[in-house]
């Protein structure tokens, strides 16, 4: 992979406090644009009266008594998982991390309020992984939020990939890492979550996260409540539009040279390490708190797949959030997912790494091409 290109100015580390940026510099080293760097540091700096004062606040704020534990949406990377997100998040019971939680994790309530407008009109038009449309109040994913609160994140593989390997397994399996870091990993994602409540007290948040495929057991732990969607989807599909995913993430976000990163191999092994994790995890949960859909199938028939989500997991309200979920789908009508081609050396090393979970699910390799 060609890195010739530099990383985007406003880099999503913008977000980070102090003490993560500098625990991750001492970590990883600084990397090769000292721009970006300064920007990122000073940034922060800036910001330091608000984070700390916001975080002083939230911790002496109660959440609400009527609050419920989260709902997850899981699955690995490229397998639907956003597609989902958007149309749950159209349901107005449900809070989601919207753009700007996402972009300021540590002053959102109230540096991010203040400067909504600023911050609003800096967002790209769309994804740049697959043109997936971005407006103020669209749903997001809160992993890199996590990546600016605290040192455990795979996309700080993404960052500094010079240490892709170690902070991918860290970031995804807690692999070498001390109970210390994944107990600091909790408390940021509780108070992350906290301010995501005592933002929309009134609803039940819904969390997507690739990363949180591996980290049901985890999560069950901190809300012994949450449910968890599952979506999965072709694995052959699934591992070359990942590759995709990785190419332009890494253009896009990396602050050190990434052409050395074994991107195939990470996905061939990781892949089905975080599945297996996830079957292992959900095997004993109740069925109101656990269910998987197939991506084809929910793209093919949303509605009574989601009317099964809402059947399974107990979920009240289906009657006056369907016209909503009607009204989201209809706009999505004319979008274009991206288009692979599959050689046949990628097909055969998908079939033969992960034939286990192709046969599980019952799928057929794509015509060579």
């Amino acid at each position: 992979m060609p890195s010739s290109t530099q990383p985007r100015l406003l880099h999503p580390l913008m977000g980070a406090n102090l003490k993560t940026l500098t625990a991750l510099l001492r970590q990883n080293g600084p990397g090769r644009y000292p721009v970006h760097l300064s920007i990122i540091l000073g940034t922060a700096l800036l910001r330091w009266p608000f984070s700390t004062y916001e975080r002083w606040q939230v911790a002496r704020s109660p959440l609400p008594e009527q609050t419920k534990s989260p709902i997850f949406i899981v699955g690995h990377w490229r397998s639907g998982t956003t597609f989902l997100h958007s149309v749950l998040c159209q349901s107005p019971q449900f809070a989601y991390t919207s753009p700007l939680a996402v972009g300021l994790p540590w002053d959102f309530l109230t540096l991010g309020n203040g400067l909504q407008p600023i911050l609003e009109r800096a967002l790209p038009k769309d994804r740049f992984i697959d043109r997936v449309p971005v407006n103020p109040d669209s749903p997001q994913e809160d992993e890199i939020a996590l990546a600016s609160m605290q040192l455990l994140s795979f996309y700080h593989g993404l960052y500094f990939p010079q240490r892709f390997t170690q902070n991918f397994n860290a970031g995804i399996f807690f692999e070498g890492c001390s109970e210390l870091e994944i107990e600091r990993w909790q408390q940021a994602m509780v108070h992350f979550c906290k301010k995501l409540q005592l933002q929309n007290p009134d609803q039940q948040l819904l969390i997507k996260n690739p990363v949180y495929t591996a980290r049901v057991q985890r999560l069950r732990q901190l809300w012994p409540d949450a449910k968890f969607i599952h979506i999965y989807r072709n694995p052959y599909v699934v591992f070359r539009s990942t590759l995709n995913f990785y190419a332009k993430l890494f253009r896009e976000l990396s602050l050190q040279p990434f052409e050395h990163v074994p991107v195939e191999e990470i996905v061939l092994e990781s892949y089905p390490k975080m599945i297996n994790q996830l079957l292992q995890d959900t095997e004993s949960l109740p069925k109101k708190d656990f269910i998987a859909l197939q991506f084809e199938t929910f793209e093919a028939q949303p509605i009574e797949q989601l009317s099964q989500v809402y059947e399974q997991l107990e979920l009240a309200g289906w009657e006056d959030d369907l016209p909503a979920f009607q009204r989201y789908l209809d706009s999505q009508k004319h979008y274009q997912k991206n288009q692979y081609s599959f050689p046949k050396e990628m097909i055969e090393q998908v079939s033969d790494r992960w034939q286990p979970l192709i046969d599980r699910w019952g799928y057929e390799p794509p015509t060579c091409s």
